[in-house]
């Protein structure tokens, strides 16, 4: 990367001592790139960790002099699509795209191409394209694997088991759901193997367990048929939940059911996002953990990537193997994971400037 920034630089330098203009940067078709417009498109509203990616996204970029069109389609496939269009229809340089649906914009992504438009994906891995340049993201993996190690030191401390667990997945259209599941399962299995841990449903295959469009609701409903079809005089332990909506329907189903008081505590119950009514959750003793995502630092890395990309250059990279989208490895930059629960929750949540301390009131 340094050598392209070299040549870039002495090419930069010649330009000026020749005619003495200012510097300008262009785009893959020759256009100046200098206060270009760059769209981003989210997936929901409803997630407040969309809008914080958002609002961080765009505030990054117009702090460098871009400016950007930020659009959520609340988790509907089409207005996406149609949003997508409308960025490259207004003249878009780069698009910065958190897909609801990681093989449905097929099309609009051939459109950029078409049109010379980079493609970063955000967070979640667009698939079965050519057309995706980057990829900025957690370890998601590993993310998977914090948290099924969050269950597991849960669990030591309700004694020596066997202990009773449910495994609940993300969206089967989203394609971190996959590697959450499978990161948690390369931990959990063994010990499931081993009868250490019992899911007492039986149910333990991706898609039985996925939750569409990681709906709280639908994710609630499947706890409450857990309970009424497998859990007459058992009681449930730890549930394995992938994302803190999920959480907060399951442990909904779970008071229902007569969990959360003196004589029976709630499950250990995992999460992630660090969403506000969770960490609450977790303070009040409730949810166990969640897995915090700084999603400032990725915004950083994503805006950093699209100006190196805007300028000419070549973003930094740290993975270029294991982010397969189905056409290409998509060369990726990860950021890494941090389990939160009610010991640390304070530095890193509110030390780090994450929230305030009202925030979690």
């Amino acid at each position: 990367m340094r050598l392209v920034q070299i040549a870039a630089a002495t090419a930069l330098a010649v330009t000026l001592s020749a005619c003495g203009s200012a510097e300008k940067t262009v785009d893959q078709k020759g256009g100046s790139t200098e206060g270009a417009l760059v769209g981003v498109t989210m997936p929901t509203r409803s997630s407040e960790r969309w809008i914080h990616d958002g609002d961080n996204i765009k505030k990054a970029l117009e702090g460098k002099g871009y400016k950007v069109d930020l659009q959520y389609a609340e988790n509907d496939i089409p207005t996406q699509a149609n949003q997508i269009e409308n960025q490259i229809t207004k003249g878009a340089k780069l698009l910065i795209v958190a897909s609801i649906d990681g093989t449905a914009i097929t099309s609009q992504l051939q459109q950029a191409a078409d049109a010379k438009i980079p493609v970063i994906a955000y967070d979640r891995l667009i698939r079965k394209s050519p057309n995706v340049d980057y990829y900025a993201t957690f370890d998601n993996y590993k993310v998977g694997v914090e948290q099924a190690n969050s269950l597991l030191a849960g669990l030591k401390t309700r004694g020596e088991g066997p202990f009773n667990v449910e495994l609940f997945a993300g969206s089967p259209d989203d394609n971190n759901a996959t590697f959450f599941f499978n990161g948690a399962m390369s931990v959990l299995q063994p010990l499931i193997d081993q009868g250490k841990l019992v899911v007492k449903s039986g149910q333990k295959d991706f898609k039985t367990v996925a939750i569409l469009r990681w709906e709280p609701a639908t994710a609630q409903k499947r706890m409450e048929d857990l309970l009424t079809s497998t859990y007459g005089g058992a009681k449930v332990d730890g549930v394995l939940s992938p994302y803190d909506g999920l959480s907060i329907g399951i442990l909904s189903a779970l008071k229902s059911s007569g969990y959360g008081t003196p004589a029976q505590a709630y499950p250990i119950v995992t999460g992630q996002d660090a969403e506000v009514a969770s960490v609450k959750s977790i303070i009040a003793g409730e949810q166990y953990s969640t897995i915090h995502k700084d999603t400032r630092k990725l915004a950083e890395v994503t805006v950093t990537m699209a100006d190196a990309v805007l300028k000419g250059g070549k973003p930094e990279v740290n993975n270029t193997k294991d982010y397969d989208n189905g056409n290409k490895v998509v060369p990726s930059y990860l950021l890494q994971p941090v389990t939160v629960d009610k010991a640390n929750y304070q530095k890193e949540l509110i030390e780090s400037g994450y929230y305030t301390a009202d925030q979690l009131r």
